[in-house]
């Protein structure tokens, strides 16, 4: 199973969350500056940052979309080096890794999640990435790093993830039985890809 076969779902619900939202988030911690220290010079400053990095952002994607890494790695770093602390950074560094990834540039590929993963500020961002790593690790046949980025406590809405990826650990070291129970777990958990899982839980036996 590809990395990047999963997890869509999800991703596209952050990105259109942030896009519905992301204003009136920008917004309200602007207004929270503005009630602690004041100053319109500091509002201003925010806005400005905020509408300059959605519009790199935008010019990043249209690049990713076009297919032109050149220009997609070029644009991406551009806006994680003057944006970083931006949502929109991390949302770039997701969309690099998985360019990079495609390109054969693995290592490059696993860099750019464990930088969202220590920098992200939204832990559904911050889980995106590591189930991610965790699919990198164990395509790469780390399965020791995979284990433990899968073994990591999380959320009820990525465990059915992350027991999936358990699962296929266990099905790389030979152990089918412990694979079918994980794979079942996952499936009444709930994971993006739910047919796929449930392929697998029948070859299993399950």
């Amino acid at each position: 199973m590809s990395t990047y076969q999963t997890e869509e779902e999800q991703v596209e619900a952050l990105k259109k969350w942030w896009k519905e939202n992301g204003r009136s988030v920008i917004a309200g911690v602007v207004i929270g500056l503005l009630v602690v220290g004041g100053g319109k010079g500091w509002i201003e400053y925010n806005r400005i940052q905020a509408e300059n990095a959605s519009s790199f952002y935008e010019g990043f994607s249209q690049a990713a979309v076009e297919g032109d890494l050149e220009k997609a790695l070029k644009r991406g770093e551009a806006l994680i080096q003057e944006y970083r602390r931006s949502t929109y950074a991390r949302f770039a560094a997701l969309e690099l890794a998985r360019l990079q990834y495609e390109a054969g540039e693995k290592d490059k590929a696993r860099e750019r999640l464990q930088w969202v993963v220590e920098n992200a500020s939204d832990e559904g961002l911050a889980q995106l990435a590591r189930v991610r790593l965790a699919r990198l690790a164990l395509d790469t046949g780390a399965l020791d790093e995979a284990e433990r980025l899968a073994g990591t406590p999380a959320g009820d809405a990525w465990e059915g993830e992350f027991l999936s990826i358990r699962a296929e650990i266990k099905l790389a070291r030979g152990d089918r039985e412990g694979a079918r129970k994980d794979l079942a777990e996952a499936l009444a958990k709930g994971v993006s890809t739910p047919a796929l899982v449930r392929m697998k839980l029948a070859e299993l036996g399950g």
